[in-house]
């Protein structure tokens, strides 16, 4: 077997007290990361909303005067909102250190001689590390000693095909190189080692090592501070200068007119409930926090749950390729014998093809774990054609060289006497020279490998010798016969094609950013479905300033060979392009775009820990097809929420004018503080319930992507819901205004108005639950947390007029069968009166389709 002679002879490692004073000195072998939110970060970053805020004051200002029931009810209905969003993101952050344990390595040292199995964490600077197939590399580290050593660092460098590791003593003291080198003598922390087994002795740990370097390259990185969080912000403060202002006059009016001041602070407390926002800030959270569970269903975890209805919005997905579009597994997809004859790889293969493929499982281990020597025992195992059985004694290996990218294997013959067979498989040219090809035969084979290459196939060749004792020195001493070559593929997600044609049909352009070679990345693109007519080089892309980038983004559709640096400069040329961005990818070299796109996703299974806290939303099955679930539950998410804040404009109106208009003509007081409260505590809070459970429109994902610069409130949408409420207050003003003509005592009218308001206010709910249906199309879908309001609230109002403890509470006179006649009558006739409206006024209800931006824009 042929060994690279070690530098160091049986290395003893540093002692315990040595490592002790280095890990005192540099820390711990860890990745940069975020300060983890506590529950009481949350609370307060929570409380800085300023509606819930203002929910707090008014229940202590209501506490100070002695309401202490209204004050109580007020208190409970923001600590139940704050409850919900602690517990939805206190959940998410425990998710998310579990992930991180599950990437966490452990590491097998030697210290004092004797090999030590300790935390990943632990590692120090200058521990010898001991590798063998399967491990996960700890921290960056110089080999020792190394045999058939080769590793998977497409986590670093995103390329799947690993790469060959030899230890030399040319690599002490020189220049670290970067990884995704060929015969290089350093590893790196985060690869994985998939053949082989070496000494290694530490050179960097945390944030010096390569894979710490990019994590520290995100503290410079600014995160997009949610869009709808801002606008819903904005909204409040608006409303809340109205009903500030309406109230401060409510008191002045009550206090000079009636001359009762502190029923007059009383009386603007209860219109400034009815008029001031405090549902938005709460149904933002509930939403969000709904969605986040929601999504979670489909195995995605949302980290920041605003960021649901911003991918809704995405009008350009960036993802990387391995891992992430592909399956980060190797299987062969072509043969190729030396005449040039071609055969797809498949189950019924030739003789000459099957011998290809035995000889390539020869030189490959026997349980494998690199991705190319599974591709050959798996075709080898499909095979139906009975064939001779292959060699079963090994008796000679003869790994890579940095002067020959090949490998030998040399099996014994099945009959004592017989002739062994030396088996070899390895990088094309290096394999024609230990067949000794002339000039014609290398210039033929380059061109045949580059045929292959251009399929965005992995090419190997593979030969064959027969041998006897004793051995040669190395693999040129066989008299190799060459066999053919053999094209490996990266295979594509079985539900990426799909996926990409329903973002297509969404009106969201997908970009493939990648690092590897611009030919394997047209050939994966085109098989996933996406436009390779403009594919950017790295090297291009460094030829660009800022400005040309921004211009070429118009147009590309692939880019290769890129650099995470790069990757980051990609997505900035988007955004100043207009676009609203989404990232995918799993390895370390995302983590900078995923921080600076719009919404980061990043895959769980295999994603690093700087990825995921980079990221806003994590697929836990790495299934690229959650992408679609989740850019359709963003849009629905953001159709509902404009439905609920619409609903929420509309019922304001009657409540508004039914708690002014009293005071405006000096009639008999209508509401007190318990019925503004039965109102904003039963009917608003669950009705935003009733619209997160709709389920989506029947165009949610044939349209565009929604206008992120459209305001939560839509002209047409302020004008529709103003409107609705007119209407509402128009007919319970109505009843009211008759039954005092009539005479009817004030606890039988409050009651009768009362009841009227909470069914036209059921009437709204009910024309707003679809932008694009009738009444009757939205009643055939099933919603059953609608049927439970509806249940809820008339058992509620049972409640208010047959215990006499709550009709007592609520100061309500008996309801005769003709008056109840007449409340429900109110909410059907809002209900017909809007539904004949809403055709006219559709079209502007709808979300505006963003502007055209990124790839295609031009097309368009």
């Amino acid at each position: 077997m042929t060994n690279i002679e070690p530098r160091t002879a049986a290395p003893a490692g540093l002692t315990e007290d040595e490592a002790a004073r280095r890990s005192a000195a540099e820390g711990f072998n860890e990745l940069p990361r975020a300060e983890r939110r506590t529950p009481l970060r949350i609370i307060v970053e929570v409380l800085r909303e300023p509606m819930l805020a203002l929910l707090l004051v008014g229940g202590g200002v209501y506490l100070l005067l002695g309401d202490t029931t209204e004050a109580l009810v007020l208190l409970a209905f923001a600590t139940l909102s704050v409850a919900i969003t602690v517990v939805q993101e206190s959940r998410t952050e425990r998710v998310l250190e579990a992930l991180r344990d599950l990437t966490s390595p452990r590491a097998l040292v030697i210290r004092g001689g004797e090999r030590r199995r300790i935390a990943g964490r632990e590692v120090v600077r200058g521990d010898v590390l001991v590798l063998v197939e399967g491990d996960r590399v700890p921290a960056d580290a110089i080999l020792l000693q190394s045999h058939d050593l080769e590793t998977d660092e497409s986590l670093l460098t995103g390329e799947s095909v690993p790469v060959a590791k030899v230890a030399t003593e040319a690599a002490a003291g020189g220049e670290v190189p970067r990884p995704g080198g060929e015969a290089v003598a350093h590893v790196f922390s985060g690869s994985l080692v998939v053949r082989g087994s070496a000494l290694a002795e530490v050179t960097a740990i945390g944030v010096k090592s390569e894979i710490g370097k990019i994590g520290e390259s995100l503290q410079s990185v600014e995160t997009e501070a949610p869009r709808l969080q801002a606008q819903t912000g904005r909204l409040v403060r608006a409303f809340a200068m109205v009903g500030g202002g309406v109230t401060v006059l409510v008191v002045v009016l009550y206090g000079t007119l009636r001359g009762g001041w502190l029923d007059g602070l009383l009386a603007g407390i209860a219109v400034g409930m009815s008029m001031l926002p405090e549902e938005f800030p709460v149904v933002l959270t509930v939403f969000m926090a709904m969605g986040a569970w929601r999504i979670s269903q489909a195995r995605v975890l949302t980290r920041r749950a605003a960021a649901i209805e911003t991918l809704g919005s995405a009008t350009v997905l960036c993802t990387d390729k391995t891992g992430t579009l592909t399956e980060n597994r190797m299987s062969i997809a072509q043969l190729r014998l030396p005449d040039g004859t071609t055969a797809a790889a498949g189950p019924d293969l030739s003789q000459a093809f099957r011998a290809l493929v035995d000889v390539g499982v020869l030189a490959s281990a026997e349980a494998p774990t690199d991705p190319m020597e599974k591709a050959f025992h798996d075709l080898g195992r499909t095979q139906t054609a009975a064939s001779p059985p292959l060699p079963s004694h090994l008796v000679r290996e003869y790994g890579l060289r940095p002067d020959l990218l090949a490998m030998t294997n040399v099996w014994a013959g099945e009959q004592e006497g017989g002739a062994a067979l030396a088996a070899a498989k390895g990088a094309p040219e290096a394999i024609a020279r230990l067949c000794h090809f002339d000039e014609g035969a290398l210039t033929a084979l380059k061109g045949e490998v580059d045929a292959l290459a251009a399929r965005g196939l992995r090419v190997l060749g593979v030969a064959r010798a027969s041998a006897s004792e004793p051995w040669p020195e190395d693999q040129s001493g066989f008299s190799f016969e060459f066999l053919g070559l053999v094209g490996l593929a990266d295979g594509l997600r079985a539900s990426v094609p799909a996926a990409v044609a329903e973002c297509r049909s969404a009106g969201i352009s997908v970009v493939m950013i990648t690092g590897d070679y611009p030919a394997t990345a047209r050939a994966i693109a085109a098989a996933a479905g996406i436009d390779t007519a403009d594919v950017v080089s790295g090297g291009d892309l460094e030829q660009l300033d800022d400005a040309a980038l921004a211009a070429r983004v118009k147009t590309a559709t692939v880019f290769a060979r890129t650099m995470p640096e790069q990757k980051l400069r990609i997505v900035n040329a988007f955004k100043a392009d207009g676009a609203v961005v989404a990232m995918t990818g799993d390895g370390v070299n995302d983590a900078p775009s995923l921080k600076a796109a719009h919404i980061g996703i990043a895959m769980g299974g295999r994603g690093t820990d700087v990825a995921r806290e980079a990221a806003s939303m994590v697929l836990l099955d790495d299934d690229f097809g959650s992408i679609v679930k989740a850019v359709r539950l963003g849009r629905r998410i953001y159709d509902n929420l404009v439905k609920a804040m619409g609903f929420i404009l509309a019922v304001h109106v009657p409540i508004a004018g039914l708690a002014l208009l009293p005071l405006l003509f000096g009639l008999p007081i209508l509401f007190g503080p318990m019925h503004i409260a039965f109102l904003e505590m039963v009917i608003d809070p669950v009705c935003s319930l009733v619209f997160e459970a709709e389920t989506e429109e029947d165009d949610v994902m044939a349209r565009p992507p929604r206008d992120p610069a459209e305001p939560l409130f839509s002209r047409t949408m302020v004008i529709w819901g103003v409107f609705q409420g007119v209407v509402g207050f128009g007919l319970v003003a109505a009843i009211y205004l008759i039954a005092l003509w009539r005479d009817t005592p004030v606890d039988e009218v409050r009651a009768l108005t009362f009841f009227s308001l909470v069914f036209v206010i059921i009437g709204l709910i009910l024309v707003d639950r679809s932008f694009s249906s009738s009444v009757v199309m939205a009643v055939r879908r099933p919603n059953r947390t609608l049927v439970v309001v509806l249940v809820g609230v008339t058992a509620m109002l049972g409640l208010t007029l047959g215990w006499p403890v709550a009709r007592e509470l609520f100061r309500f006179g008996p309801l005769h069968a003709s008056d109840l006649a007449v409340t429900v009558g109110a909410g059907v006739a809002v209900l017909l009166v809007l539904e004949l409206i809403k055709p006219l006024v559709r079209a502007g209800l709808k979300p505006r389709k963003a502007a055209v931006a990124g790839p295609g824009k031009a097309s368009k």
